[in-house]
């Protein structure tokens, strides 16, 4: 990016629950002024900006910016006027599209927090070669699905090859706790995602497939994530993970742009740990039938947890390598926070902040938060977000 931006980052949504909390995190650790980052806080409407930014506390003189999706120009002008456009407006297959070219356009960086394979593969597939001639890195899913992830399998691999010299082949992720709500952002996204299927049924190959945002590769079988089943390594029972969609098809698309690094024959898995015996089955089968972002009680946009709900949730998640020759690691990502919010808002603040501020040896084109990010992105992530990275054995 040659020109100087008035702003390192735009919060786009800033009037959405998830994006106000974004906005109240930037505020509340780094302010205005001075030293600070550049950012502002942007939204459909500036009377709603301005009362958000009362409400979060945030200072009189924070930029406010009015954009809206249904108004091009108004998306085109925004994303000329930052480095990096984090964007909380869901669900991105409807709301992103302008958003997205306008940011390709002008080689702008661009951050969110998707979990919708079927369009980030259509945005790849139409914005790759552009971006990397105009320099913007566009970086998907950026919040719970699939930081955590992504940077756990990443940090563990290179674990692997300190100790023994290679990687692993086979990686399982493996949630052992978690205390939360998914956000209404994804269970809309969700909802829309069965939309596009009914419209365009090529779309199942993509969602089915742990490769579908690897255009070009198909890699090994992958391990069946979908039926309840007894982890030996562990002793115990795991579950489905309703995230395991996303968060595979990342770490694959991390592999492939890094060239491989894990191997073109690697297998990675997610699921969630239950207990030994007959009440761990019990409890993962209860789990494999459960659909927490389905029916009635589904939460919707805009809605969320209390403070103190945020405050007091958490996630455990274990990730275990094995090499060809049968060498073993284990790693643990923990976060403090409730994941689909208040953990969520960290990372993607701190994911815009990693690439507007700290550099990165990549050029333009659709990244992982792994393949473009890494470590630094890990090191922000443990002295900023409450995360942490943590070899066990």
């Amino acid at each position: 990016m040659s020109d100087a931006r008035e702003f390192d980052v735009i919060i786009y949504g800033s009037t959405g629950y998830t994006g106000r909390l974004v906005a109240e995190y930037m505020s509340q650790k780094y302010g205005i002024g001075g030293d600070a980052p550049k950012w502002a806080m942007a939204g459909r409407s500036l009377e709603k900006l301005e009362e958000v930014r009362d409400l979060i506390g945030a200072p009189k003189d924070t930029p406010l910016v009015v954009a809206d999706s249904d108004d091009a120009a108004s998306i085109d002008m925004m994303a000329s006027r930052a480095s990096v456009i984090l964007t909380t407006v869901g669900p991105y297959q409807l709301y992103g599209n302008e958003l997205v070219s306008a940011c390709v356009k002008h080689g702008t960086h661009y951050v969110d927090l998707c979990g919708e394979p079927g369009w980030m593969r259509e945005k790849i597939d139409e914005h790759q070669e552009a971006a990397e001639k105009s320099g913007a890195q566009i970086c998907f899913s950026c919040g719970f699905d699939s930081i955590p992830f992504d940077l756990g399998v990443l940090a563990l691999q290179k674990d692997m090859q300190k100790r023994f010299g290679k990687p692993a082949t086979r990686v399982k992720g493996r949630v052992r706790a978690m205390e939360g709500t998914f956000s209404g952002g994804t269970a809309a996204s969700l909802k829309e995602t069965m939309k596009a299927i009914a419209k365009n049924p090529g779309l199942v190959k993509i969602l089915a497939s742990s490769f579908g945002l690897t255009p070009g590769f198909e890699g090994p079988d992958q391990p069946n994530m979908m039926i309840p089943k007894k982890d030996k390594t562990l002793d115990s029972w795991v579950a489905p993970f309703i995230m395991a969609p996303i968060n595979t098809k990342n770490v694959h698309r991390t592999n492939f742009l890094l060239d491989f690094p894990y191997g073109d024959d690697f297998k990675y898995d997610e699921m969630v740990v239950t207990s030994p015996g007959e009440m761990g089955k019990q409890a993962a089968e209860m789990l494999a039938k459960a659909n927490p972002l389905g029916g009635d009680d589904a939460p919707k946009p805009g809605e969320g947890p209390t403070k103190e709900e945020r405050e007091n949730g958490f996630y455990d998640v274990l990730f275990l390598g094995e090499t060809a020759d049968g060498e073993t690691a284990t790693l643990c990502v923990k976060g403090d926070k409730d994941p689909g919010y208040g953990s969520t808002s960290k990372m993607i603040a701190e994911a815009a902040l990693c690439i507007a501020q700290d550099g990165n040896k990549h050029g333009g084109g659709i990244w992982t938060p792994g393949a473009l990010m890494g470590k630094k992105l890990t090191k922000r992530l443990e002295a900023n977000a409450g995360l942490s990275f943590t070899v066990e054995s």
